[in-house]
């Protein structure tokens, strides 16, 4: 039986032809008009459908208990966000986590499932923390100015706090929430008319059930549901927290006099919205707002301690770079740290250097032993040998000045202290630079030396003209990342001089610090905490390390190209 293909590109009908020869024909023009072959058997799995195994319960639990805490997480910093209505960030989480549901629901998007993880840790742990210390280094963030003007003016208002003639008195027990040596402290009050007990934090007061708390006959709470009351061993300990704790009320503050009673006091400094300022009732003083500096100033320029949190611009930047009180020590500062940062690197490079060359020599025997007790220093707890090494550099029973017979103040003059620390970063840095020197050195083929050898080259000309070019390629991004790491080597001062020896018109900057240190003494020093100041310093720091590599990966790239 002849069958007919009509339409538009079939065969005319031929008698004695097949429907089969009728198809043939067409996959015939079809590969003529450049079309592919018609397949027989089975349909091919889709691609996604090749490349994906199937769901095993292990993994489809991890996926669920990975998924759950995305979730939970999400949740527990929602709460926070649209406390302090900041929708934006809400707006981000949200998509993030929508995000991170789709991606590992769906069976698509397999180099996405690992790239991402690594990507959000390395925005929240390297990104983001670099983005906040660049907006602080804007502000006045620091000691006196860390909440915002409202909290300001609460702490002045409670801080001049003074008992009045017929101030109403209080039973007081101290208490806290957490450990009786370290936790917040709170007061518990009670009230002599109505017997009421409340419990007061810099926040406020709030009375307690009285079925949560035991008193005593004459007032004091012995116990409270929640709380521990601190005995007077304890309380005496903290005596000074005690004192200083303000609990606002309604009519004024609460302070402690003593360790068992409580006044309520009233503020003798008010703040009237009128004129934005700060008045004293007893001396009639008045401090105006100045919001370009986050303080309450008077006529006569005198500044309220406490303050509040705003945006200086460039002000810390220009302190840095112009203020001689801080310039000064700065720039020195930097020039040591310069100084230190190359010559660790480079003291460790050529001693460890020196070692590998000697013990690549291939008459030397007992190699494998020599290497062993070499890299003892690097298997040290760094922080436990710089410990030691301060003691041994000790003037009076140290080991350096018995041993020798010498009697120098190592870390009493400017440059014996430099000295030291620089002895100690040659002993505990010459290991590494040993291995790594003794790796480079092994994946040199013999007979570039040995041809230079034949050429009639000398030791040091072969050394020179194609082991030490070679040997640098391979080692200058680990000398690059030495300095960048020894430019920032908060311990091997820190632990050794703690900056010192310092001057006496400048306890904040010493001989040995480096930048590093003197930013950490200007964040959590004494004198009082500059957060902002100390994060315009890290920009800077930032920035210098960065600029160096990027100008030593520089030249080491056209090394690489000359000797490739």
């Amino acid at each position: 039986m002849s069958t007919s293909l009509s339409g538009p590109g079939s065969a005319e009908q031929v008698p004695g032809r097949t429907a089969t020869c009728s198809l043939l024909d067409l996959t015939g023009d079809r590969l003529a008009r450049g079309g592919g072959p018609v397949r027989s058997g089975p349909p091919r799995k889709s691609r996604d459908a090749r490349h994906h195994a199937p769901i095993t319960l292990t993994g489809l639990v991890v996926k669920v208990v990975l998924l759950g805490l995305v979730a939970g997480i999400a949740i527990w910093a929602a709460f926070p966000l649209i406390e302090a209505k900041l929708w934006v960030g809400l707006a981000i989480l949200v998509a993030t986590t929508a995000a991170l549901f789709y991606l590992y629901l769906t069976p698509r998007h397999i180099p996405a499932k690992y790239l991402i993880p690594g990507t959000i840790f390395l925005i929240v742990f390297q990104v983001f923390p670099v983005l906040y210390t660049a907006s602080t280094a804007f502000t006045n963030f620091g000691d006196g100015h860390r909440g915002d003007k409202s909290e300001a003016v609460v702490a002045i208002q409670s801080s001049s706090v003074k008992q009045l003639a017929g101030s109403a008195q209080y039973p007081l027990s101290v208490a806290t929430e957490g450990d009786p040596a370290t936790g917040p402290l709170v007061f518990l009050v009670t009230d002599p008319k109505t017997g009421a007990v409340s419990v007061g934090d810099a926040d406020g007061l709030k009375q307690l059930d009285a079925a949560d708390v035991t008193v005593a006959p004459d007032g004091k709470v012995t116990a409270a549901e929640g709380y521990t009351v601190l005995n007077f061993g304890q309380a005496s300990a903290r005596s000074k927290e005690i004192t200083d704790l303000v609990v606002p009320t309604a009519g004024g503050a609460l302070r402690s006099s003593g360790l068992t009673r409580a006044y309520e006091g009233t503020a003798v400094r008010a703040y009237d919205e009128a004129c934005d300022c700060i008045k004293d009732s007893e001396s009639g003083k008045t401090w105006t707002a100045d919001e370009s500096v986050g303080s309450f100033v008077a006529a006569d320029g005198e500044r309220l301690a406490q303050g509040w949190k705003v945006n200086v611009g460039l002000e810390n930047f220009s302190r840095v770079l112009t203020d001689p009180n801080i310039s000064g020590p700065f720039f020195g500062t930097l020039v040591w740290n310069f100084a230190f940062a190359l010559g660790s690197t480079g003291f460790t490079f050529l001693l460890g250097l020196g070692i590998a060359l000697a013990l690549h020599s291939p008459r030397m025997r007992g190699t494998n032993l020599y290497r062993v007790l070499l890299i003892l220093p690097y298997a040290m707890p760094s922080f436990a040998m710089l410990l030691v090494w301060r003691d041994m550099f000790n003037t009076d029973f140290g080991l350096v000045n018995n041993l020798f017979g010498l009697s120098v103040d190592w870390f009493g003059e400017t440059w014996s202290a430099r000295i030291a620390v620089l002895l100690v970063q040659l002993w505990l840095g010459y290991p590494y630079m040993f291995l790594v020197a003794t790796g480079a050195l092994q994946a040199i083929p013999r007979e570039l030396t040995e041809a230079t050898s034949v050429d009639g080259a000398s030791p040091f000309q072969s050394f020179k003209a194609v082991t030490l070019p070679l040997l640098l390629v391979a080692i200058s991004p680990l000398l690059i990342a030495s300095f960048a790491y020894n430019f920032n080597n908060i311990n091997a001062i820190w632990f050794t001089t703690e900056g010192g020896p310092f001057p006496a018109d400048n306890p904040r900057s010493g001989a040995t610090d480096l930048l590093i240190t003197y930013t950490y003494r200007l964040a959590f020093g004494a004198q009082g905490a500059e957060y902002g100041l100390a994060a315009t310093v890290s920009i800077f720091i930032f920035a210098i390390v960065a600029v160096v590599s990027a100008i030593s990966f520089s030249r080491t790239r056209r090394q690489e190209e000359v000797y490739s």
